[in-house]
């Protein structure tokens, strides 16, 4: 599987990302060392969308806390990045895409990222990592 983040990117350029105890949603949870991952810094943090691809070196589950009954399921992860993005692809360019239904790549983009605003860790479709691919 292949999953992407949106987060808060300090240094867009970084050789190396660590993102602790991040939301996950859409699958997210199962991400694992080894997995390809895109990662998106957040326009909520003045971010620009796709920055770079890489590889988890390091992936450990938050453990829930007792007593509290929905709980979104977290993990920290380290990135150790393999390619920055060439051309820019954030909510700018995928805010015109709402049919959530119509099965094209970006829209799924849209929808997992930008129709709940929180950062987070998702898992995406072979089609929308052949799309993000494409940026690089």
């Amino acid at each position: 599987m292949v999953f992407a983040i949106k987060a808060e990117i300090v240094d867009s350029r970084a050789r190396t990302f660590t993102f602790s105890a991040y939301k996950t949603m859409y699958g997210g949870k199962l991400i694992a060392k080894g997995d390809t991952i895109f990662v998106f810094a957040s326009e909520n943090e003045r971010g620009h969308g796709l920055i770079a691809r890489g590889i988890v070196t390091y992936a450990e589950a938050i453990p829930k806390k007792r007593g509290i009954a929905r709980q979104t399921p977290r993990v920290s992860i380290a990135v150790k990045r393999s390619a920055l993005s060439k051309r820019p692809l954030g909510r700018k360019e995928l805010k015109h895409l709402t049919n959530w239904k119509d099965g094209r790549p970006g829209t799924e983009l849209n929808f997992k990222f930008y129709r709940q605003a929180t950062n987070k860790i998702v898992g995406i479709s072979d089609q929308a990592a052949a799309f993000l691919s494409e940026f690089f």
